[in-house]
């Protein structure tokens, strides 16, 4: 039963985590085309996603239990560490390409002259770490589809 709950939780929150990622990744093209002004002002809509911090070290939690109670299954331990260090490398792709922006920019709220670098570092940091998160996605699910309840469970519960 554990091995089901850290199977919802971690596919449940990569996925809620994949919402932003995803929202970055399908608005990339019309954003990197945007002039100056336009770019600002949109960029103000992400006041407050800071808080999809908590889902991703959610589900940074529940892929490493996941993986650590899967240990008795190679193929399920496999995927589900897979989407543990998928998720980590989102955190170190954020830390590295788009924390940086952010603090140059000030939470966007200012926009320094030379802006065409700062956006195309954060939008690729963003676009990549939609991919991660998508391949965390599919490597959680994959863990919980090839997962074979103890054989010996379910005799006793019959």
């Amino acid at each position: 039963m554990l091995a089901r709950i850290l199977q919802f939780l971690s596919i449940i929150l990569i996925a809620i985590y994949m919402v932003p990622q995803a929202a970055h990744l399908i608005e990339y093209p019309g954003k990197i085309i945007m002039d100056r002004e336009a770019y600002f002002a949109v960029q103000q809509i992400y006041a407050g996603w800071s808080y999809a911090a908590f889902v991703l070290f959610g589900a940074l939690a529940a892929t490493l239990a996941l993986a650590f109670f899967s240990r008795t299954q190679t193929l399920p331990a496999l995927l589900a560490s897979l989407a543990f260090v998928l998720m980590a490398a989102v955190l170190i792709v954020f830390l590295t390409r788009v924390a940086p922006m952010n603090a140059v920019t000030e939470q966007w709220t200012i926009l320094p002259q030379a802006w065409r670098p700062v956006r195309a570092q954060w939008e690729n940091g963003h676009a990549i770490n939609a991919v991660i998160t998508f391949l965390a996605l599919l490597s959680a699910t994959l863990a919980a589809l090839v997962w074979k309840p103890d054989a010996s469970l379910q005799r006793g519960s019959s």
